[in-house]
């Protein structure tokens, strides 16, 4: 039997016909919309009833609603380098929190999902946050001319992303790896070393911050872009800075173009929003409207993309046979860096529901995230606790696709169609996750390998699950993961921990 029958196999009906088929009208359309910084218990769907997002619902009610997926690390970075290549970003050294002027984390000989999708004839798009890298290494950006390798190297026919994030210099949007509107008399120069002279910073010009003022200690204190401080240092591109107020419609609006434009052939769209993510200065229609301050608008604000994406879908006859999938890249956070007032306004809202931690955590919440995944056509509406991980995402899209991976492509991904699709209402054996410490999971029992880094951020206020000791929750029975049994049950910790080893 040879290695793509292998694929198919197990993979269900709705999923065998993409292997058998080569038909367009058999291949859906696939959205992976990607959430940032949105919680376990900042969407409606998910049972908070402080917060109300129809839109995000409006999916739920035509798709499956997964209650215990996971993200491989409680960061950007990683997440989303796991999510794309089906390897696991513990594995490299150099897949941390990137900084905006990074080289690009995922290698052009690296394949990714985009490639799939590229391999069986689809057009390709990548919109919204990047925090990736871009060119071959740090500090190698031609910010005024062909930033390369970028996302057209790694699968992306098309691109419109935020450089790198919204707290990070260069505050600007880069279109196929080419700045956007930018003046060449004004030329880019950027700098996380040694600031500009006579830029002014936020730390030294206060003043300037007509928008946001960063939280004490945080460190977002650096250039001044849009009346808000960020980290780093900026020179040039006037012209081409972006408004925070206006960066969702941004995205919005070339996300929906981008589906417009390939509405008669199939499509994969990689879409990334900046919400809820920092610095939230959310559109004027939105400021006010949740009662919760910046961050529950720019909650609100990403539920309005989300229904934006539902509609030119129906206005385009495609609804039914597109594949949504939802996520999140980590858990929530509520002060990550500026004086929003978020902690204040937070009210009875619980961002983690009833899990631990948040970002940056091991705990639960750090990497327990929201799943949706809608496809009218072939997935039924429903609930499942079948356990997921996004590190799969590779592997099941080439089990859809029919394709088969390169030879050392995504080593760490497995196939979860079944699961993603409803069909298979039990999922992965378990989850390895890491965010500091190295954790895995069997849907039972949780073991958090021991640590010496920090219990406590003191900056963000939230627990990290570092510890010296080990840990083992019974997820089970104990969801919040307040009671640490593992001197009682070593034989569980022992089984855990082989687990860890054997995946090393």
């Amino acid at each position: 039997m040879n290695k793509k029958s292998l694929i198919c196999l197990g993979i269900g009906a709705t999923a065998l016909m993409s292997c058998s088929s080569g038909s367009d009208t058999s291949r859906p359309n696939v959205i992976l919309l990607l959430a940032d910084d949105i919680g376990y218990g900042d969407l409606s769907p998910y049972g908070e009833p402080t917060i109300h997002t129809p839109q995000v619902e409006r999916l739920a009610q035509r798709g499956v609603r997964f209650t215990d997926a996971h993200a491989v690390a409680a960061t950007s970075t990683p997440s989303r380098y796991s999510l794309l290549t089906g390897h696991y970003s513990w594995r490299r050294n150099d897949t941390g929190v990137a900084a905006g002027n990074a080289g690009m984390i995922i290698r052009p000989e690296q394949q990714t999902v985009a490639d799939l999708f590229r391999q069986k004839g689809y057009a390709t798009g990548a919109v919204g946050k990047w925090h990736l890298g871009l060119a071959d290494k740090t500090g190698a950006q031609d910010w005024n001319g062909h930033i390369t390798p970028g996302p057209t190297d790694i699968g992306f026919d098309y691109s419109y992303i935020m450089a790198a994030t919204g707290d990070r210099v260069p505050c600007v949007w880069v279109e196929n790896e080419r700045v956007v509107g930018l003046d060449p008399t004004d030329s880019i120069f950027v700098s996380y070393h040694t600031p500009f002279e006579d830029e002014p910073l936020g730390r030294t010009h206060p003043e300037l911050l007509t928008k946001l003022h960063p939280s004490p200690n945080h460190g977002h204190n650096q250039a001044i872009v849009n009346g808000i401080s960020r980290i780093g240092y900026m020179k040039g591109g006037r012209g081409a800075l972006w408004e925070d107020e206006n960066i969702a419609d941004s995205i919005t609006e070339h996300a929906i173009r981008f589906i417009e434009e390939h509405a008669d052939e199939p499509f994969f769209l990689y879409l990334g929003t900046n919400d809820i993510h920092v610095p939230r200065y959310p559109h004027p229609r939105f400021v006010g409207k949740s009662g919760m301050g910046p961050r529950g608008d720019a909650i609100l604000q990403f539920d309005y993309t989300v229904g934006a994406v539902l509609d030119v879908l129906e206005r385009e006859g495609i609804a039914d046979n597109t594949l949504i999938i939802l996520t999140s890249d980590n858990g929530p956070v509520v002060d990550d860096g500026y004086a929003d007032r978020a902690v204040e306004l937070l009210g009875d809202h619980r961002p983690w529901g009833d899990l631990r931690g948040g970002k940056y955590s091991n705990f639960e919440a750090g990497t327990r995230v929201p799943l949706i995944v809608s496809w009218p056509r072939k997935v039924k509406s429903g609930v499942s606790s079948a356990l997921v991980s996004q590190i799969d995402f590779f592997a099941s899209m080439a089990a859809l696709l029919g394709v088969l991976p390169e030879e050392g492509a995504a080593p760490d991904s497995r196939n979860a169609l079944p699961a993603l699709l409803g069909d298979d209402t039990e999922g992965r054996e378990y989850v390895i996750e890491k965010a500091g410490s190295i954790s895995v999971y069997d849907g039972e029992w949780k073991y958090i390998a021991p640590s010496n880094g920090y219990a406590y951020n003191k900056l963000t206020n939230t627990e990290l699950g570092n510890d010296r000791q080990p840990q083992l929750y019974h997820i089970s029975t104990d969801l919040g993961e307040q009671h640490n049994v593992a001197a009682e049950h070593p034989d569980v910790v022992e089984r855990l921990k082989q687990i860890i080893a054997d995946n090393l």
